[in-house]
């Protein structure tokens, strides 16, 4: 909605410069974003749905591509579309971005309901129960609570008092920990459910992924004692999405050969070695994404 809010804006300011300048009234601006990890999946949403509210009941997600219509090109760098393990261990583990950053609490990272968002989708069978056999739902609140997970973490709760200063007894702060953790990852499933939905963008709007195809990147990890994981097989990507992620590659992984099943039509890839940050500072970004954005013969001049 914020995303919406601030493309109308500039619509209006551009389109009130251009009748004051040129005296043209009918001038309809559409815009470029770039965005980066995360951002790339709320573009995604925005392009699909506008800045209509993610529906949280039964409704029907049918895209109205509605945020396409002011969109031209969408460059999305480096987006998790089909979710990072990463998420997963830093909702649970707590995060330490780099040496000069604080340590972030798995209770810290919990209140943060994009995070959930970033979760892996269960048709991959990204993760593994202790036997080895595949969780059978990632986003089911009491997978979370039967192993301790984030905010159903009982050691969480020194956090908890301060998160939640006004709060004094031990049951009643876990009661709205867990409560807080049941909707972020319920609402995280629609938001994957809203993503995923099959649909064809209008062909006005051109889309371009890059993304990093030569760091191991986990792929499938299982959980062990409470709170700890360990790597059973990475994949080719940026060392935080993997290259099918990004994708969003539907390939059956024994049958991944033959060209690449997307439900979303890629126009132009670009593939970089580098790491989830290192991307944007890889000369050959810049020059792409220049040639794509100001370059690029239009469709219209092709015919």
């Amino acid at each position: 909605r914020e995303l919406d809010r601030f493309i109308q804006e500039k619509r209006r300011y551009i389109k009130e410069e251009t009748r004051k300048r040129y005296g043209i009234d009918d001038y309809e601006p559409k815009f470029d974003i770039v965005a980066h990890s995360m951002g790339g999946l709320v573009a995604r949403y925005y392009l699909r749905y506008g800045g209509a509210e993610l529906p949280m009941d039964d409704t029907p997600l049918r895209p109205t591509w509605a945020g396409a219509r002011f969109v031209e090109h969408a460059i999305m760098i480096a987006p998790p579309n089909a979710g990072t393990l990463e998420a997963l261990t830093d909702l649970v583990q707590g995060d330490k971005p780099g040496f000069f950053f604080p340590y972030y609490s798995p209770a810290i990272l919990g209140t943060m309901p994009a995070v959930y968002q970033l979760l892996p989708r269960n048709r991959h069978a990204p993760l593994l129960d202790p036997a080895g056999t595949p969780a059978t739902d990632i986003f089911d609140p009491r997978l979370w609570e039967v192993n301790g997970w984030g905010l159903a973490d009982p050691k969480q709760d020194e956090i908890l008092r301060v998160l939640l200063p006004s709060v004094t007894e031990v049951t009643h702060r876990r009661r709205i920990a867990l409560d807080h953790q049941r909707k972020a990852l319920v609402r995280a499933r629609r938001f994957t459910e809203a993503i995923d939905t099959p649909a064809s963008p209008p062909p006005s709007l051109k889309l371009l992924l890059v993304a990093g195809d030569a760091v191991m990147t986990p792929r499938t990890i299982q959980y062990t004692a409470p709170g700890g994981f360990r790597i059973i097989e990475a994949q080719p990507g940026d060392r935080t999405v993997l290259r099918s992620s990004a994708l969003m590659d539907e390939r059956a992984e024994k049958e991944r050969t033959g060209r690449v099943v997307s439900p979303i039509r890629w126009d132009q890839v670009l593939f970089l070695p580098a790491d989830h940050l290192g991307l944007t500072r890889d000369p050959a970004f810049t020059d792409n994404i220049l040639y794509f954005l100001l370059e690029r013969p239009k469709d219209d001049a092709r015919k």
